[in-house]
């Protein structure tokens, strides 16, 4: 069995470069939907149908775990997933399976604190000493979902969280736009953020994982005090934890690597190659 990693686009490349570092000999199957990309701006529906259907094929494909590296398939659909479908599949496949997101890993890193741990609201009248801000800059599915101010004041009442939606951002990665024109954007977007708030954040999220592959254009926009919160790393930090907790999943060790596409097989921008360090090419799916 495989570990699945399953995006709109090229994107999911970040998450699945880093989970393959921390899990060398396991085989993994990559899936873009790059006939159905981006995400961000389709409707609620639409985005659950679609991450069922990819997360579907991923299954068939040797699949155990399906890593949705997408925020907006993660904010969306992921609840339902595994509320009503799941069970479903795993009683009809005969084996254990599941799909986890990338948003809690990312809260969980934003936070400092685990998931299920939950703030104490304070007593009328009762300040908080000090406010720290958080920037998520994300998709406009991502940004409308609110699950990062949701998630996050839940847990810490010290940090406000402001979304900054990207809208054609993923877009011009996924098509593998010049650096120029790509500088010029998230620019724009650090600057429209940094003016709502009256100040740039104290730290920053890349709240959608094409972003990812532009990340230093987004440190070289942000002060060099400005943290930038990585999805990979978290991600692959939770899926360490998880494996740890769950033995029942037997994991192929040859080392595989698949890569495949709803939209045009073949070699991926020169964008992609260049943060992948090296040409890649993806199969139908």
């Amino acid at each position: 069995m495989a570990i699945g990693v399953f995006d709109s686009g090229v994107g999911g490349l970040t998450v699945h470069r880093e989970l393959t570092r921390r899990f060398p000999t396991r085989d993994f199957i990559y899936l873009a939907d790059q006939a159905n990309a981006p995400y961000g701006g389709r409707g609620g529906e639409e985005i659950v149908d679609l991450t069922r259907a990819g997360c579907e094929r991923l299954f068939q494909a040797g699949a155990s775990v399906v890593v949705l590296a997408c925020n907006t398939a993660s904010a969306i659909a992921l609840r339902r997933l595994q509320q009503t479908w799941l069970p479903s599949v795993r009683e009809r496949l005969g084996r254990p399976v599941n799909v986890l997101g990338i948003i809690v890993p990312t809260i969980e890193a934003a936070t400092g604190l685990p998931w299920s741990f939950e703030a104490e609201r304070p007593q009328e009248g009762e300040k908080v000493a000090a406010i720290d801000i958080t920037g998520v800059f994300s998709t406009a599915a991502t940004a409308m979902s609110r699950v990062y101010e949701i998630e996050i004041d839940k847990r810490r009442e010290d940090l406000a969280v402001f979304s900054e939606p990207c809208p054609g951002l993923a877009g011009l990665i996924e098509l593998g736009a010049p650096a120029e024109e790509l500088k010029t954007v998230v620019q724009d977007h650090v600057d429209a953020l940094r003016r709502r708030i009256g100040r740039h954040p104290d730290k920053a999220i890349l709240g959608c994982t094409h972003y990812e592959i532009v990340a230093p254009l987004f440190a070289a926009a942000l002060p060099p005090e400005t943290t930038l919160i990585h999805q990979p790393t978290a991600v692959a930090d939770a899926l360490e934890r998880y494996f740890a907790r769950h033995s029942d999943y037997v994991l192929g060790e040859g080392g595989r690597r698949d890569f495949l596409t709803t939209g045009a097989p073949g070699a991926q921008s020169g964008l992609v190659a260049q943060f992948w360090g090296a040409p890649l090419t993806f199969q139908p799916a």
